[in-house]
Parts: C-alpha cells; structure tokens; sequence
C-alpha cells in the first residue's frame, strides 16, 4: 500500500491505493475558507496539518497490508511561513486564489521579461513569491524574524513534510519550486537575481529535489515512526503524471476548484510567445522535465458559488440534471471571474458578472450556463496555439469531470474527444506512483502505464456552425469583464 495525502483547496483527501494502482480506501476532512477581504484568500495552515494528519492515522490503523510509503500533493502556490523553533505559522496561509498582491506584481512589471525567461511564468499574483514578500512587507517584526533566519517558509508540501519529519526536512520539489516567482526552471534553484528583486532571504526556502526523492522520514505521533515520504508534487503536475502524460503532445485537463491543462514538452523549456506558462513537470531524477499550462482560476469554485452564495442548488450532484432539464441556455453567459481571470488574459481586476438575462430566464438557466463556462474557459486555453496544436485527445480528472452533460459540452466546443478515466482521482494516483516507484512498489514506468482504465470517450457531436455560434456569444461576454477591454 501506499499512502497518499492529496491536499486542496477545499479540502485534503488520504488514500490508500495498492499495488495495482487502485484506490482500496480514502476519507476526507473539508477546510475552513477565509475572506478576509475582497479578493483575499486565506487558510488555516494548523487546520490544514490535522485535516491531513487526522484521515492518515485512520487509514494507516486500518491497513490490512504495510503501508510502505507516503506521497504527497498540494494545492500549489499557496503559501505558509513560520517560526523554526516552535513550528508556529505568523500568518494564515496566502491561497493561491489570493489576488492582494495586484499592485506588487504591478510594480515589477519592468522585471517581466527576466521573471519569463527564468521561471516560465508571468507576474500575478497568483504565484507564491509576491504573497511571500506581501507578509515580509507588512510587519517590519517579521521581516527583521525572516532575515535573521528566525522564519521558514513553503507551500503546502513543504509546511505538512516539515510537520510530517518532526522538523527534519525542510524541502520541497521542482514542480512546486518552479511555481514560486523564485526558482530558476533551466537550473532547478533558488535564483539570487528574482530573491533580490522580491527582496526576499534565500534563508526562507526549503531544499529542492526531484518530484520522486526521499523527503525524509515520518516522526509524528500517530504515524509509524520511518515511514519514508517518497514522492511529492503539485497537483496539476501529479495529474499529468497520474494520467501517464509522459511523451510529447498529451495533454490532460483537471476539473477542481479551478481548471488547469497541461501539455507534456518533455525536456523542451523554450518560452513560447503565447500568455501561457512553461513549468517543470514531473521528474523522477534531476534530469528536467516540462509543460504547458493554462490555468482557470474558477471551474468547481463557481458550483460552489452557485451552491453557497446564490443557494441555486443543494448539491453539485443536482447540476448535470438541472443543466439537461433544458435545451441551452437562453443567450445567458455566466463569466466566473471571482478572482480575476487566468489564461489567456492574465488580468487580476476582471470581475465576474452573467449575461443575456430575459425575462424568462431561471434558475436552470445559470446553473447551465456555469456549467458551460467552465468548457468555455477550457476552450480558450486552446485558443493559443502552443497548447492546442498536438491535441486530438483530452484526458480529464478531477470532480466536476463526474458530470456527464459538462464532460460532453467539453468535448462538443472543443471538437475533440474527451477521454475520462475509471478513477478520476489523477492527483493522488500520481503522488503515489512516485512515491512508490521510489520504494520499489512499482520498478519503472511501463509497468505503470498498464494500470491506466478508460471509464468514458466523449466523442464531440456538435456542428461547426452552433459551436462557432456559442464561442462568439461567450468571447462577447468575456470581453466586457475585461478591466483594460483588450479584447474589445
């Protein structure tokens, strides 16, 4: 068996997963949101820790066979710092959502193109190293703590290996590193030109290492004292190697709190032109491998939102029949821009809004309509050509891939298959496979790559003319959410 904690932004799922690649056993413990602010974002690292550490002591105690290892995957970006003496975090932890860091990433956006040709990514403040020095910048106390060594700082797996190892290990791997503003992709480093321009201590991060590594080894109570941590990554990253992506042009997509796709490049880290990210990928061994990103910040978030806030539906599970209850949607566009809006169009200030209401539009009517935005917003990640040029197939994961009517709109706006898996839980699975490829579970990939089980191939059914029809109606309504109008 294998242990994988697979935790998110809404919640941290563990799992047991054997042999054969299957998950045999999981719970789940939801965590606590915070708003501190419009457009702010924080959780409860110590939360985080116990709604991790709670599920695994579980699993670990109902094991019939030896857990032999523990892979880990987290929500990336999302940030935590804290004393290195007493394990205290000073902050709530900065989600990945977070958008408090708009105007710092306006101010470097001079340094841009050095930030691109290091890291793969663009300046927003969805990434790690603007929320790090956000909080180094608002209390002189924790600046002076940082730069005196006082402070470690990480993502989410770095914070639950630390925690994990008793203290120990104080590490991190390439995909979560290269996702921070701070790491230089083509040398796999913490890079001392972008720590000078964030001004930030490298004393703060963790050490680097391959996606499949020895972390280290468990000495917390309630978890067997040895159990070695071997295998960690991103989620997204953990997808596409949960997926098996492993050669160039396959390209998977994950429907979690937000949307992202990932192309694998293999060892290929040129910079393309288009808005998208380059970013490492999966490495069993300092030997670097890469994709393509676009990344959708709101995609089960706006179910969510559909459910908690408007209180349209009871259940995410309720929507697929609500959205089949009608025919389309009446002309109504729902753009969940919550958080701003990713790929393509990068801009932090955008603001949701819905679209094309008429005195007979309902409640089926938006439910529908954030269904399809979700699609939608897929299908402008594949309006750059660097993503969409090797696509004839897309493999999808993660909870909303359930929903049958969305995964087939998917694949009707798309025009390309859509090919779900048996067990949509990638993220996990592939935090497990490298964990267990390093503790000899598995010996080498091929071995993995029989593991893999079809559930469902969409096959798109649309003509060209409704779908062009739709995508104009959706591109119109985008367009209006846009703060700098650039696509008007």
């Amino acid at each position: 068996m294998i242990l994988a904690i697979d935790q998110g932004t809404t919640g941290t799922t563990v799992l047991l997963v054997d042999g054969d690649g299957k998950v045999v056993d999981r719970r789940y413990r939801p965590i606590k949101q915070y708003y501190p602010q419009a457009g702010w974002v924080e959780h409860d690292a110590a939360e985080i820790l116990g709604s991790a550490l709670e599920p695994a002591r579980e699993l670990i105690g109902s094991a019939i066979e030896p857990v032999k290892a523990i892979g880990i995957v987290n929500q990336r970006e999302t940030v935590v710092l804290w004393n290195r003496r007493t394990g205290e975090p000073v902050h709530r932890a900065i989600v990945w959502q977070d958008r408090r860091t708009a105007r710092i990433c306006g101010e470097l956006k001079a340094d841009e193109a050095v930030f691109r040709a290091k890291t793969g990514l663009l300046l927003d403040p969805y990434f790690s190293g603007t929320k790090l020095k956000w909080l180094l910048d608002s209390d002189s106390a924790i600046r002076s703590a940082a730069e005196n060594g006082e402070l470690l700082a990480g993502t989410i797996d770095t914070w639950l290996t630390w925690n994990l190892t008793g203290g120990k290990s104080h590490v991190t791997d390439i995909t979560n590193a290269s996702r921070t503003l701070c790491c230089n992709i083509h040398t796999g480093q913490w890079d001392k030109e972008l720590l000078g321009k964030l001004n930030l201590p490298e004393c703060l991060f963790a050490e680097i290492h391959p996606s499949q590594h020895l972390f280290g080894y468990c000495q917390i109570e309630g978890l067997p004292d040895g159990l070695p941590i071997g295998g960690i990554a991103g989620d997204q990253q953990a997808a596409l190697f949960g997926q098996l992506c492993v050669r160039q042009g396959l390209v998977k997509n994950t429907y979690g709190t937000g949307c992202f796709m990932l192309a694998f490049r293999g060892a290929d880290a040129t910079i393309p032109a288009e808005p998208v990210l380059v970013t490492a990928a999966h490495s069993p061994s300092m030997k670097q491998s890469y994709a393509l990103e676009g990344s959708v910040f709101m995609a089960g978030a706006a179910v969510q939102w559909l459910r908690d806030e408007m209180k349209l539906i009871n259940d995410s599970s309720e929507t697929e029949a609500i959205a089949q209850s009608i025919t389309d949607t009446a002309g109504v566009y729902v753009v969940p821009a919550f958080t701003g809006l990713g790929a393509p169009h990068w801009d932090p200030h955008a603001r949701g809004a819905v679209f094309g209401l008429t005195r007979g539009a309902g409640r089926a009517h938006v439910v529908r309509a954030v269904l399809e935005s979700i699609a939608y917003q897929t299908a402008d990640l594949l309006s750059m050509p660097c993503l969409a040029e090797h696509l004839t197939e897309l493999r999808v994961d993660g909870g909303a891939s359930q929903n049958n009517f969305l995964m087939q709109f998917q694949a009707d706006i798309l025009g390309v298959p859509v090919n779900r898996p048996v067990d949509i839980e990638t993220t996990a699975l592939g935090a497990a496979y490298l964990a267990g490829l390093e503790v000899g579970v598995w010996s080498d990939f091929s071995e993995l790559e029989s593991l893999r089980r079809t559930d469902r191939v969409f096959e798109p059914m649309m003509k060209n003319d409704r779908r062009n029809e739709l995508l104009a109606g959706w591109n119109k309504a985008v367009n209006k959410v846009l703060s700098n109008q650039e696509a008007s």
